[in-house]
């Protein structure tokens, strides 16, 4: 019996034709996709999931912070942070700890285990930079890194608009 086999999309990122005005945005996509896929690979072997190490990150950097906090510079929203302080937590990476000034806050703070894990969490850092940029020259990366923030911007700039007033393509009304 013979079966159609689904065609594979080309590794050239060649782009569906309802995608051909934002080739950029498909681009992103694909890259994002694929950085997270790779991410959570490396990350697979230190214990973690993606998103997991950010948090960690912001802990060895500033050491014991509240939950709310925490979420806020990660980017996180409070439901998947605590989900995230948990698995943390049952890991014995983080301890939850209420605040004596204010009952209703809970700080996080980095466990001794942990420290152990960083620099486990750097190596896999750098080693995913050079996946990404390793064939890039200095000033490619500088470039790379400035358009990035660029485009970051951009995005953050409409993130917040729940509509906005004109969307490219469509007719002022």
């Amino acid at each position: 019996m013979e079966s159609e086999a689904t065609p594979q999309v080309p590794e050239t990122g060649e782009l569906p034709e309802a995608a051909r005005r934002g080739p950029i945005s498909h681009t992103i996509f694909r890259v994002a996709r694929l950085h997270r896929m790779l991410a959570g690979q490396l990350l697979r072997e230190v214990g973690l999931h993606p998103a997991q190490e950010l948090v960690m990150m912001q802990l060895w950097d500033r050491g014991r912070m509240r939950q709310t906090d925490l979420a806020r510079h990660v980017g996180a929203d409070a439901a998947t942070m605590t989900r995230t302080i948990q698995r943390l937590e049952k890991a014995g990476f983080v301890r939850r700890v209420r605040s004596t000034s204010d009952k209703r806050s809970v700080l996080v703070e980095p466990t001794a285990a942990s420290q152990a894990l960083r620099q486990q969490v750097e190596d896999l850092w750098a080693r995913l930079e050079d996946y990404v940029a390793g064939g890039l020259t200095d000033a490619e990366r500088g470039e790379t890194v400035a358009v990035l923030e660029r485009l970051e911007a951009a995005l953050a700039a409409h993130v917040s608009d729940p509509e906005p007033a004109t969307r490219p393509g469509t007719p002022d009304v």
